[in-house]
């Protein structure tokens, strides 16, 4: 069949982000369906999508043409460049005009490149991307250009009747495009279309300028204009019936050879010079070989010299490390550095064949200078731990032969494939490596990477929802019945094929139906464009040189247009600079210790210390990385670690299907199962795990051994064994039963242990990664374990902003014994710091001012360099005096006072509360006053000026009250519990704390029916998808946060309970998930109300005669009830037993006023005696 006698040469893919609804695949496909020849992608602004179609397309036999539509600010004929709009500006219409730009050769593409890059980089104060026309004249070698339609320059000046203009403006074009200039002629139906078309016709045949007919492609096919339609919606936050949103017409699809032939039947050679552009562009962007910047320091010739050089150095100075000489008799040391030796010498040539040397060494230097500048770098991280070279450059700090890791699972020369070091950099510092690199090799030659955010199954629902206005419940439910997993997101086909209520509800309601059939035509369209977290490219050239750049708006560094497949594709090298917090915790904790004058090197760190693993064995792992999950201390519990390589299995086995094996390793570990290694000659590979093959590297190894594999040979077979591909399975089959055979092993042995290592290879962890990450666990499990109170600070520190893990964390310190110290105005840091107890001399925590809410950590840090500069605050004038407005606004200034910061100043919180707006006046004028350089408001006679500030005196909160208000400005309650007023009655009644619902429920073999008392936190309620409510309320108690799920019935009954600060009663269905409790409410009753049953008096102990008129004050205020109070005062030789006339309603606040009282010895609920203890 000869090729069609057209070729589209303005397609919009879906990289022209929620505008374009055509993949890549799909376009390919329809092309060669077609029969076109060639096909040229003309995106919106960005060559997002070039390298993927040029490599797809010339796969298919289809040419690739790429091309651009781009914007071009506008000039006045004068020749001065009008200036783009600012985003607070008006429309940029009329100055910003579209034209498609074509690469013609490779000298086009490169100009492509560097226009498109610049569109970007060059305009961060303008909304949209553009480039200048003193851009467009200086780059345009090699390039074709469309002069565009109705959007282009000279369509909108037709349009607007300024045809002399209009000319002015084409003749531009032909000045700098010469021959290679278009006049673009579009039909799509719409009005003004002919006008714009009639006056260009009439410029092409004055001017001899030949024409080119386009249609604009958005969308594959015509059946897919409504889904198109919403499309646009979704990327204008609008809806369907909105008359003033922007609209295309049914006719922008991608239409085929006949149909465009015949819609331009007279202007043939409009048709025909759509082939002979496509005749003309003789370049494609192909995929290259990685590029890196040469690296040779001064004493190497060349990179591999260097390489060398700076391995055995760096090798020579491990062998000086206790750790290596560690066990070792004078007489075997040499032999272990020759072993060493031999096995850098091997890595080394393998590096070099396969012309990576440059990679470790540019990797090596970034390295050693973050940990040259302090900044804390990880052990290792993912299967670069094997190298015995990396080890030595100081990438990692893991001895990959005393732990039995291999450098053929990192690099395998029977594999080729780029090395890739993942790096974990202290997340606080993490950016100035970053700037080290920009620095050294120049900030246009390194970027980050791309990311494209895809409309996926519930998202797509939810944005065509809102588009076709659907109710909200009747989307949110339909949502509901698509399955989340994020981290294996369902299909919309699958989730419909799954559910046949789902399918039910499309064939039933016909706005279900609309809503499916649209979600699935837009699922997996691109939606917007993000940069990758972690990842950055480093060139030998400035990088538009060889790919687009991007930026965004949120990073001040661009990014590759390329996403992370493509641009690596491209001949560009990934490293990953992670951010991990664990690493500032850590240093945090050692900079806490050198303030004590402890001084911690982690790399002298005995990986075998008794009180680190009797810790871990107790399961007290809160804080400790990799080990804190309940799931997880359970596991320590049973194990009980006593090595470090016990920790690197746990960190391996401790997920989905590895996690099978764990109670095997601990009954063998224990001598309660028989080990067994399948063969002696596994003995070794898997006498460190008692049998039990764990990580891949123990496949490579077994093989190795037992079938005479090379390690590099070996790794191939772990990857076939991965992927379970039948035929690669059954030709490695028969290599290792052969192989095993000429070991001795007879083949029916041999086959069997292929299909037991098979079954665990699946599953297999990289014991590289495994190690480093057990090494940052036992790190941390050390701090805490030798040094408490700085770890706990500094994990504190590095989880201000997360309110549920400092309440976990202010648990924790209740079990270890340590203080947790109200903020304080003149002892807290902007950070949790540690401080000795004037009184015992024992260390606690200062609580951070930081952490409270509606609190800033930039002006905490402004208001303790006040007082480090000028003292302590010494009351509230002088406080008033020297703060800064800016430091203290009237939301923090509140969070302040309800967290008690302010007590060493001025001791009640309801005054300052009261007055906050007076004093924030009186701050602001001080602020005023000092910037004008002039006496402040209480400087002067300052003494007598500051003590006359006063504030009105009002009744200081109730405790319940104080601690309602503590807990709004920390998120829980510090260091008292509106639950203590009830004093022992819950316990008493069977009431269980959240702190021992999990042992609660595994002493009764995971469910049980459990009465829990709280106040109630907040409460969230969703719909189902039968359009019933439910409610998550999430309360606490004295033993932490946790949360209960309300069914309809009962949360319909029982609503009036669940307000933000009451105190409830409820019984619950709980259940044990792995790490989960699961508590579904049965019963909720108001707490006081439930006691009110049980106790029929107060018997209340006093020791001054005193106390007995502020009791009065009390019992006036309270309500009548049936509660007996019965007073006993005690004294030197006696005690006096005194029954009240009056009886009170008893209740929480009631109590914890009597308890509040100075004198008051203690508080006893006199019970009703009824039989049975439980509370109804």
């Amino acid at each position: 069949m000869l090729p069609s006698g057209f070729v589209h040469l303005s397609v919009h893919t879906a990289f022209s982000l929620a505008e374009g609804a055509i993949q890549i695949k799909d376009l390919v496909s329809k092309c060669i369906q077609e029969n076109m020849p060639a096909v040229c992608i003309t995106d919106t602004g960005n060559l997002f999508g070039a390298l993927e179609f040029a490599v797809k397309a010339s796969e298919a036999g289809l040419q690739p043409i790429i091309g651009v539509e781009i914007k071009v600010c506008r000039r006045n004929r004068s020749g001065d460049e009008l200036q783009p709009h600012s985003k607070t500006a008006g429309s940029a219409i009329n100055i910003l005009d579209n034209i498609n730009l074509i690469a013609k050769n490779q000298q086009g593409y490169l100009n492509l490149l560097e226009l498109v890059s610049e569109s970007f980089l060059s305009n961060e104060d303008v909304d949209t991307p553009h480039i200048s026309f003193e851009d467009l004249e200086s780059k345009s070698d090699g390039l074709i250009a469309l002069t565009g339609w109705t959007s282009g320059e000279v369509g909108k000046l037709i349009l607007e009747a300024k045809v002399s203009e209009a000319e002015e403006a084409l003749l531009d074009l032909r000045r700098i495009f010469d021959d290679r200039l278009y006049i673009e002629i579009q039909r799509h139906g719409v009005a003004n279309e002919r006008l714009v078309e009639e006056q260009k016709l009439e410029f092409a045949f004055k001017h001899n300028i030949p024409l080119v007919a386009t249609n604009n492609c958005y969308f594959i096919s015509k059946n897919l204009y409504d889904a198109h339609d919403i499309l646009l919606c979704i990327a204008q936050s609008t809806t369907v019936s909105d008359a003033s949103r922007k609209r295309l017409t049914n006719q922008h699809y991608f239409k085929s050879s006949s149909e465009m032939i015949e819609l331009f039947a007279d202007l043939p050679e409009a048709i025909e010079n759509t082939v002979n552009i496509a005749k003309r562009c003789s370049f494609m962007p192909q995929t290259l070989a990685p590029i890196l910047p040469k690296f040779v320091s001064a004493e190497a010739e060349n990179e591999e010299a260097d390489l060398r050089l700076k391995s055995l150095a760096g090798l020579e100075k491990r062998f000086g490390e206790a750790a290596f000489k560690s066990g070792v008799s004078d007489a075997n040391l040499e032999e272990k550095r020759e072993s060493y030796k031999a096995r850098l010498e091997a890595e080394l040539t393998i590096i070099n064949q396969m012309g990576f040397p440059g990679y470790f060494l540019i990797v090596a230097d970034f390295i050693q200078w973050a940990k040259m500048t302090g900044i804390p770098v990880g052990p290792g991280r993912g299967s670069g731990a094997g190298s015995l070279v990396a080890w030595s450059l100081l990438i990692t700090d893991l001895d990959p032969i005393r732990w039995g890791l291999l450098f053929e699972r990192f690099l395998n020369p029977e594999r080729v494939s780029m090395p890739d070091f993942d790096i974990d950099f202290c997340q606080e510092r993490r950016g100035e490596v970053i700037d080290y690199v920009q620095a050294k090799y120049g900030h246009d030659r390194v970027a980050q990477i791309i990311t494209f955010g895809k409309l996926q199954a519930r998202a797509v629902l939810r944005d065509v929802g809102r588009v076709l206005e659907m109710p909200y419940g009747q989307v949110d439910r339909i949502c509901k019945m698509v399955p989340n997993n994020p981290a294996n997101p369902t299909t919309l086909n699958e989730a419909i094929a799954g559910d046949a209520e789902l399918r039910k509800l499309r064939d039933q309601d016909e706005s279900t139906s609309r809503l499916l059939e649209n979600g699935l035509k837009l699922e997996g369209l691109y939606r917007n464009a993000s940069t990758h977290a972690a990842g950055l490219v480093i060139g030998d050239r400035p990088l538009k040189n060889l790919v687009p750049l991007y930026k965004d708006a949120k990073s001040d560094m661009p990014a590759t247009q390329f996403n992370m497949k493509w641009v690596e594709s491209a001949g560009l090298v990934k490293f990953d600079f992670l951010g991990l917090k664990t690493l500032s915790v850590i240093k945090k904790a050692i900079e806490l210790l050198n303030a004590r004058n402890i001084k911690l090197d982690l790399a002298d760190l005995p990986l075998n210390d008794q009180k680190t693993f009797d810790m871990i064995s107790r399961g007290d792992s809160i804080g400790v990385f990799q080990l804190e999950s309940s799931g997880m201390r359970d596991v320590l519990k049973k194990m009980r670690p006593d090595r470090f390589e016990d920790i690197i299995a746990l960190v391996a086995l401790y997920r989905p299907g590895p996690m099978a094996n764990i109670p095997n390793y601990i009954a063998r570990k224990h001598g309660e199962e028989r080990v067994d290694y399948m063969h002696e000659k596994l003995e070794s590979v898997l006498s460190e795990t008692y049998g039990i093959m764990i990580y891949q590297e123990q496949v490579q190894q077994a093989a190795q051994q037992l079938a005479g594999y090379t390690l590099g040979a070996a790794d191939l077979l772990r990857r076939a064994m991965g992927k379970k591909i039948k035929s690669e399975m059954d030709a490695q089959r028969e290599v290792f039963v052969e192989g095993a055979v000429r070991q001795g092993v007879s083949p029916e042995k041999a086959g069997s242990i292929f299909e037991t290592i098979s079954a665990f290879a699946g599953y297999g962890f990289n014991k590289s990664h495994a190690a480093a990450y057990a090494l940052i666990a036992y790190q941390t499990a050390f701090l805490k374990a030798n040094f408490p109170v700085e770890f706990m600070a500094a994990s504190m520190t590095f989880d201000m902003g997360n309110t549920d893990k400092l309440a976990i964390f202010r648990q924790e310190l209740k079990a270890l014994g340590i203080e947790m110290l109200q903020p304080d105005i003149n002892r807290s840091g902007p950070d949790f710091r540690v401080e000795e107890m004037d009184d015992s001399g024992a260390l606690a925590i200062r609580y951070a001012l930081s952490a409270l809410k509606n609190v800033g950590g930039p002006a905490m840090e402004v208001l303790e360099q006040e007082r480090i500069s000028n003292g302590p605050f010494s009351d509230l004038s002088d406080f008033i005096a020297r703060v800064d407005g800016k430091s203290v606004n009237k939301r923090s200034f509140e969070s302040l006072i309800k967290s008690g910061a302010f007590d060493c100043i001025h001791k009640s919180r309801a005054e300052l509360f009261e007055g906050r707006d007076v004093i924030m006046r009186h701050v602001n004028a001080a602020t005023d006053e000092s910037k004008k350089d002039q006496q402040s408001l209480f400087t002067g006679e300052e003494t007598s000026q500051k003590n006359r500030f006063k504030l009105p005196s009002f009744e200081e909160w109730p405790d319940l009250e104080k601690l309602s208000n503590e807990f709004e400005a920390i998120g829980f309650y510090l260091n008292a519990h509106p639950l203590d007023a009830y004093g022992d009655a819950l316990t008493k009644y069977g009431v269980i704390r959240s702190s021992n619902l999990i042992h609660e429920l595994k002493s009764k073999g995971g469910t049980a029916r459990i009465d829990v008392a709280g106040i109630v936190s907040s409460s969230r309620t969703r719909v189902n998808q039968r359009g019933s409510k439910y409610a998550f309320v999430q309360m606490s108690d004295q033993g932490g946060i946790f949360e209960v799920t309300v069914f309809s019935e009962l949360l319909a009954n029982s609503g009036e309970f669940l307000k933000p600060g009451e105190a409830v009663l409820i019984r619950c269905d709980c259940k044990l998930e792995n790490d989960f409790i699961r508590l579904t409410a049965s019963k909720i009753t108001s707490l006081d109300n439930s006691l009110k049953d049980r106790v029929r008096g107060f018997k209340i102990y006093i020791n001054e005669q005193n106390t007995v008129a502020n009791l009065a004050k009390i019992l006036e205020g309270q309500k009548a009830g049936a509660g007996e109070i019965n007073l006993v005062v005690q004294n030197t030789n006696q005690e006096f037993d005194l029954l009240l006339p009056k009886s009170y309603e008893l209740n929480a606040s009631f109590r914890a006023a009597i308890k509040s009282l100075p004198g008051v010895v203690e508080v006893i609920d006199q019970e009703i005696h009824v039989a049975g203890k439980e509370l109804r």
